[in-house]
């Protein structure tokens, strides 16, 4: 085992990356054979990147705060929120395709400025400030639209916003969100921000000391979830159209999930834009195989509980080795 961790090319990619790549075929593999080969048809693998596009912005954005040693339990009621004011704007009060969009980002980010002001300068606890906003996001999307739910409009319709997500059988949101991962993984890897984003979850203290503005990053680690939470809500009705309010909890998890299967330390200081793409792959294939193999999301939701705990106890352990 050490010497393939010592191999040029492994630490290069990261054996972490290449187990999720291998993970990733052996699912496949094994969700084809269980299913007669009925698994290996486009129409599965395309479902399986429509639930993949949302959930990948949605655990982009938690990678930027959990790498700060924080947590946002918020992002899918808030993902939700963004999509049924925007909708319901959209509907009720004829604002222009283009302006609901934006809308959908502008909420989005709100609830990120929101988040981080209370996190960095007031020292609120990110959990207590993620149940709030929780709450808030609910129930602010519950008044809007008087509970009623939200259908966005279908392609026919004039529902230009849906090619966003696929044209024909073209997979143009994987694009899409390819594109945003690599600026994610060059602001998180390349820039003075992402250094030191990771510098607050290493150790805040010693990064105050050394003259980092430490509230300023912390703020904008929110603002940036903020934001990819707002993109996520547009792919999420690109690709299921109706929105009902009071939901998005069971989206929180499958993004934390996917960011910490990923190799993102739950502990902070440590993160991996292309370790959370690939962990949203193997959450929303999972998904998929499940339902293909004729049981209810249900199981899915226990399994995705037990990925957290075993990558948890991986990050923890690697942690115990160094130190």
């Amino acid at each position: 085992m050490n010497k393939l961790k010592e191999n040029p090319f492994v630490k290069k990619v990261g054996i972490n990356r290449i187990m999720l790549v291998l993970v990733l075929l052996l699912m496949y593999l094994f969700f084809c054979i269980v299913t007669k080969w009925k698994f290996l048809g486009l129409s599965r693998l395309v479902s399986s990147l429509n639930y993949a596009y949302f959930l990948g912005f949605l655990s982009l954005g938690v990678t930027f705060v959990i790498a700060t040693g924080g947590i946002d339990f918020s992002i899918g009621p808030v993902m939700f929120c963004c999509s049924l004011i925007s909708g319901y704007c959209l509907k009720s009060y004829g604002v222009p395709m283009g302006a609901a969009l934006a809308l959908a980002v502008g909420v989005g980010l709100l609830f990120g400025i929101f988040n981080g002001f209370l996190v960095s300068y007031l020292s609120v606890a990110p959990f207590i400030v993620s149940m709030a906003s929780m709450n808030i996001a609910k129930g602010l999307a519950s008044v809007f639209t008087k509970t009623q739910s939200v259908s966005w409009p279908q392609l026919a319709e004039g529902g230009w916003y849906r090619q966003l997500v696929k044209i024909g059988n073209v997979p143009v949101g994987l694009f899409i969100l390819l594109f945003i991962a690599l600026i994610c993984g060059i602001l998180m890897g390349k820039t003075k921000t992402g250094r030191y984003i990771l510098c607050l979850g290493s150790n805040s203290e010693a990064a105050r000391l050394s003259g980092i503005n430490v509230k300023k990053y912390c703020m904008l680690a929110y603002v940036i979830c903020g934001v990819l939470v707002g993109i996520a809500s547009i792919f999420f009705v690109g690709a299921y159209t109706t929105v009902q309010p009071g939901y998005g909890d069971q989206y929180n998890n499958e993004a934390i999930a996917g960011a910490v299967m990923g190799g993102t330390s739950m502990a902070g200081g440590v993160a991996s834009i292309a370790g959370t793409v690939l962990g949203v792959f193997v959450i929303s294939l999972l998904q998929e195989g499940i339902l293909a193999m004729g049981f209810t999301k249900d199981y899915q939701l226990i399994l995705t509980g037990i990925i957290v705990i075993v990558a948890v106890y991986i990050d923890i352990a690697a942690r115990r080795r160094k130190n």
